[in-house]
């Protein structure tokens, strides 16, 4: 089946710059802490620094490497550049000459970084938005947000957006039709009077929703696409 819900908006940010990014941005996934700056200075050519610390930014902020990594609003090169004492921030444009370099570079960046493949992150993810499914009435599109916000925030890299699409949609209609078989269920006197000790619901007798509901992983954390 067909996975159409993200937004035009949200197809456009995917991985991408969908504009300049603001001051705020640029300080919370741009400054080079101690770490990268020593890493971009030991770069023998100007140009190769330069890339190299638009590279840690980018994947920081979007959560992936950019396959033109050299492709960045004009705002990021000149941030960057600053940091890095380079007065000419146009030499960025000489960065992909060697794809080999950026290669280089990128594994350097998710070794410093500790980034992770997707892979390693299906299943806590599949269990993040199951529990949000039962904790919340979000939509897929709000549902899809979170999920890239989790990536981020865990350092995993973003797969394509299709699969990403697909999992939500896929762990969302699986949490639902689960809820529904429960709400449908029929009752019986002893599963009302089910204990709660450790429920989280206090001292009182637990509907079968909530019983139900109580063993699902729970997720109620802020989200926004690019948070760090």
């Amino acid at each position: 089946m067909p996975v159409e819900y993200p937004s035009d908006a949200q197809v456009a940010r995917y991985g991408r710059f969908a504009g300049e990014p603001s001051v705020q941005e640029l300080e919370s996934f741009f400054r080079l802490d101690t770490e990268a700056l020593e890493m971009a200075r030991s770069k023998r050519r100007s140009h190769n620094r330069l890339g190299w610390g638009v590279q840690w930014g980018t994947v920081r902020m979007l959560g992936t490497f950019l396959s033109e990594p050299a492709a960045v609003p004009t705002s990021v090169a000149d941030f960057v550049a600053e940091q890095l004492g380079i007065d000419d921030p146009s030499c960025l444009k000489l960065y992909p000459e060697r794809l080999p370099t950026q290669h280089e570079h990128a594994r350097e960046i998710r070794k410093l970084l500790k980034l992770r493949d997707f892979e390693e992150g299906d299943l806590p993810l599949r269990e993040y938005i199951a529990g949000r499914v039962w904790v919340s009435t979000e939509g897929p599109r709000a549902l899809f947000d979170r999920a890239v916000t989790w990536l981020l925030r865990n350092r995993v890299l973003l797969p394509g957006m299709t699969p990403l699409a697909y999992l939500v949609a896929e762990v969302r209609r699986g949490e639902q039709a689960l809820i529904y078989s429960v709400a449908d269920a029929p009752v019986t006197p002893e599963f009302r009077t089910l204990p709660v000790q450790g429920t989280g619901f206090g001292n009182r007798t637990l509907t079968p929703l909530e019983a139900h509901g109580a063993a699902r992983p729970l997720g109620a954390d802020s989200h926004h696409p690019n948070a760090p």
